[in-house]
């Protein structure tokens, strides 16, 4: 008969996978839908109202609806590891799930707005507001939000790190990993609002989804095979 820490170490496993997956699909996704305004514009791009962002339906909407799932599978992920964590770390643990607590909600709310409201509205010619809102305006409501999002998500995964310890190959690799992401995201917004001040754009959004999905797709491998010891090491004194 399996013991709960194996059954939480499965558990663990499944939800890193799961992770890695999700966020190799939504990155995928997100590189094709290739911003038909602002800075990275390759050319034809909109300009304020954007009014002809329904030519970019469904394709630039799809990335947004496996986000939903990856970040259902980025929250498991993080309490997942907070239940393998020693009595003594679970402090870091528990900052990390309320950090990923709000990054998730944040995130979740923006997308969800973002396809279940902008395309119907502007289908149905209810047009006001919708500049404040797309995604295309580079310094609107949309924007903003994934920036908050995700700063706070590289915050959850920077708190995930005191997890593992510094003495194991495999686990001081995993807290780097984990601590990346908030470092490399703090030194892009300061490089960005140097340079542009706050009319950065979507310069900075694009660096920090960027940094925290490559990230993810690390340490969620890096991670599985963390869980996959436990569950051999467990598996073994059972025996």
């Amino acid at each position: 008969m399996e013991t709960n820490q194996i059954i939480t170490a499965k558990f663990g496993l499944y939800a890193s996978l799961s992770l890695t997956i999700l966020t190799i699909l939504t990155f995928g996704f997100a590189m094709i839908a290739i911003p038909p305004a602002g800075p990275y514009c390759p050319g034809n791009c909109m300009e304020y109202p954007f009014n002809d962002l329904l030519n970019y339906y469904p394709r630039d909407y799809q990335w947004m609806y496996v986000a939903v799932f990856q970040l259902f599978a980025f929250l498991i992920f993080v309490i997942s590891v907070h239940y393998v964590a020693k009595i003594e770390k679970k402090i870091f643990s528990f900052t990390s799930v309320a950090f990923a607590l709000i990054s998730t909600t944040v995130l979740l709310s923006d997308y969800f707005i973002q396809f279940a409201v902008i395309p119907i509205s502007m289908m149905k010619g209810e047009t006001e507001g919708i500049a404040l809102l797309t995604q295309y305006n580079g310094h609107g409501i949309f924007i903003a939000l994934e920036e908050l999002g995700y700063i706070t998500m590289s915050i959850s995964l920077f708190f995930l790190a005191p997890v593992f310890s510094t003495s194991n190959g495999l686990e001081k690799t995993i807290r780097w990993m984990l601590m990346s992401p908030f470092v490399l995201s703090s030194i892009a917004f300061s490089v960005y609002l140097i340079l542009f001040g706050i009319d950065r754009s979507y310069r900075f959004e694009v660096a920090t989804i960027t940094i925290n999905f490559l990230f993810l797709i690390v340490a969620g491998i890096l991670i599985g095979i963390f869980f996959k010891r436990i569950i051999k090491v467990k598996q073994e004194s059972n025996e």
